[in-house]
């Protein structure tokens, strides 16, 4: 058994909790799950950070103590991880003694290396930020490169850390370890941070009194960017060392938004050099999110809603459309007109309709699971097609490919639909063809419990919900093929899916008052209302193989890769082009289309072409990454 220690950043309880640091907590969530399902001894960190100026100014805005400030602020982001159903093992708050002892434990180790002096900083600082902004990174405006505000001149007595004196080590480290940071266009951006030098940074503030003493200068405390980082041991029990503590540590996974990677990447690696402790083995970063194309704003009303939206769809459907949609690494748009597209596609077509497909059938002709005995057609094949969907789910989470892993999972549920289909197996039961209905059957429901067994970190309580209905009292995590035992008696219980329909919801608006009726304008459009289009999944792929269809001139079938996936498309193009000239093109196809038998081929999307007199492949100017959402 291994040990795999997976973190959050702890969040700044300043304000309650967004969509941002749920994105980051279920991806952290899923890691976890994952681990523990593959029988790692798992331990899953999350928090707040409680100290530094903005609580302090926030506290005394609200007429209480900074440390009844922080009692108010903490149970809402506990409340939030619970309905996010986040498996954490330790919520961290820094005002804990725990925390505490351990940060000045830490600190004294720092001072103790020889690499904290004191000094006299002057410069811009970023009172939001907590933080001064190198002269580098300055505008002529002077604004905040983040928060766009004005920085105020700030001139102060501190602690600092020779951070410069680790430049070379820093980027041996980063040169030498590819995978430390994650994804790589954020090792990149911090290897020209490298490249452009290092200057010493401040550990500790005078003018600031809600933190933690500096062990050797209690006049000062720890800047609370410092602080929050040793969260990451002290949460193990660093002040002990116990046995937590060197089971964990070095952390497998420090998990965060890209804007903080500098201070993890950077400054924490070069003061656990300064005390001759490991490094985090990663660095990982995640991209910001928007809605509907543009940026989160709280001041123009533009966020996420989350509470909505599970209310709606159900917390599973939150937690994998978050996870299935963005690819990981980049920024996120989340719309709403997609989670519903991908509920009722994914969720409730593909997955819902299989299992209460199965399970009906199954009520109607047998006592409980059948014995699988008569093998025939496609048996191997999806046997087969299980093994290979678990061997390719380790390699998507590694890179934390978590759209990858999810749609190899939906190509596993989407061939057993279509197994369903192939044998007919509704065509069956009578006592001659009987015993192969009952094997078909089995291995479909036997697939359902692999399936329920890989989606479970993901969306954890779909899941359980399979298995309950398979017939299964506890969680069975096997993944062997066969572990499915005959007999148990199946419950086809409530669809955990049910379609919605978002129009239906809607109240019905008062009509306007009746007008004089004007002569009627000829119309030449017809318009499509934004929200609908939004509900179309365009992504680029490229044609990898093209064939014609027999019997079908106009017809050719053909193989093209979406970058997470391959699928097969048919398209009315033969008479435009010749096979040879299709393959290497790269197009936009239609993704999120229902699948339809064209001559009876499947056809799982469409590619778009203009036509008029010849037809003409919408392709793409300039190459681009395969998958990329086309708005």
């Amino acid at each position: 058994m291994s040990a795999f220690y997976v973190t959050t950043p702890i969040y700044y309880a300043n304000a309650e909790p967004h969509a941002g640091h749920a994105y980051s907590t279920i991806i952290a969530d899923a890691l976890a799950r994952y681990h523990r399902l593959k029988g790692d001894d798992v331990f899953f960190l999350t928090g707040v950070d409680e100290h530094g100026a903005k609580i302090h100014e926030a506290a005394t805005d609200a007429g209480i103590s900074p440390q009844a400030y922080c009692d108010r602020i903490a149970p809402t982001f506990t409340k939030l991880w619970e309905r996010l159903n986040i498996s954490y093992d330790i919520f961290m708050r820094t005002t804990s003694n725990m925390h505490k002892r351990g940060a000045e434990k830490f600190l004294a180790a720092l001072y103790n290396s020889g690499d904290v002096y004191k000094g006299t900083y002057e410069g811009y600082y970023c009172r939001p930020c907590e933080r001064f902004v190198p002269e580098k990174e300055l505008t002529d405006e002077k604004i905040c490169p983040d928060h766009k505000l004005p920085l105020e001149w700030l001139e102060e007595e501190n602690y600092f850390f020779r951070l410069s004196k680790y430049q070379d080590r820093l980027l041996a480290h980063i040169q030498e370890t590819p995978e430390f940071i994650y994804p790589e266009s954020r090792r990149n951006e911090l290897l020209r941070v490298l490249e452009g030098g290092l200057e010493d940074v401040s550990i500790s503030r005078a003018s600031v009194s809600w933190g933690i003493p500096l062990p050797f200068d209690p006049d000062h405390i720890v800047y609370v960017w410092i602080e929050a980082l040793t969260n990451y041991m002290t949460a193990l029990d660093y002040e002990n060392e116990s046995d937590r503590y060197h089971t964990f540590w070095p952390a497998d996974v420090h998990m965060m938004a890209k804007e903080i990677t500098r201070f993890h990447a950077l400054i924490w690696p070069a003061m656990l050099m300064a005390v001759n402790l490991p490094l985090p083995k990663q660095i990982v970063a995640h991209g910001w999110l928007t809605k509907d194309g543009e940026a989160l704003s709280k001041t123009r009303g533009i966020f996420i809603d989350m509470d909505t939206d599970i209310e709606t769809y159900g917390l599973d459907a939150f937690r994998y459309y978050l996870l299935r949609e963005f690819s990981f690494g980049n920024d996120g748009d989340y719309r709403p007109a997609r989670l519903h597209a991908r509920y009722n596609a994914d969720l409730a077509n593909d997955l819902g309709n299989l299992l209460n497909r199965v399970l009906g059938l199954v009520n109607k002709n047998f006592e409980g699971v059948p014995t699988p005995t008569i093998p025939g057609e496609f048996d191997d094949e999806i046997k087969a097609m299980a093994q290979a969907t678990i061997d390719q789910l380790d390699a998507h989470i590694k890179t934390f490919a978590f759209d990858a892993a999810l749609e190899t999972i939906w190509e596993f549920v989407r061939r057993i639909n279509r197994y369903v289909q192939q044998t007919q197996v509704w065509t069956l039961a009578k006592p001659e063809t009987k015993p192969r209905m009952g094997t078909i059957l089995y291995n479909s429901l036997e697939a359902l419990r692999i399936i329920s067994v890989l989606i479970s970190p993901f969306i954890p309580d779909t899941a359980e919900k399979i298995q309950n209905q398979i017939g299964l009292t506890e969680f069975d995590t096997a993944t062997a093929w066969g572990g499915l035992s005959v007999g148990i008696e199946v419950s086809r219980g409530e669809p955990i899916f049910p379609r919605i329909d978002t129009k239906k919801q809607k109240q019905p608006q008062p009509k306007p008052e009746a007008k004089p009726k004007k002569k009627a304008e000829k119309k030449t459009t017809h318009l499509v209302a934004f929200a609908d289009f939004q509900k179309l999944d365009l992504r680029v792929a490229k044609i990898l193989a093209a064939e014609p269809i027999e019997g079908a001139d106009r017809l050719l079938k053909l193989q093209v890769d979406l970058g997470t996936e391959k699928r097969q498309l048919v398209a009315g193009i033969a008479e435009h082009y010749t096979p040879e000239e299709l393959v290497g093109k790269q197009v936009i196809v239609v993704a999120n289309l229902e699948p339809a038998t064209i001559r009876n081929v499947e056809s799982q999307g469409m590619v778009l072409a203009g036509s008029g007199d010849t037809v003409v492949l919408a392709t793409l100017e300039k190459e681009m990454p395969l998958g990329t959402q086309v708005r």
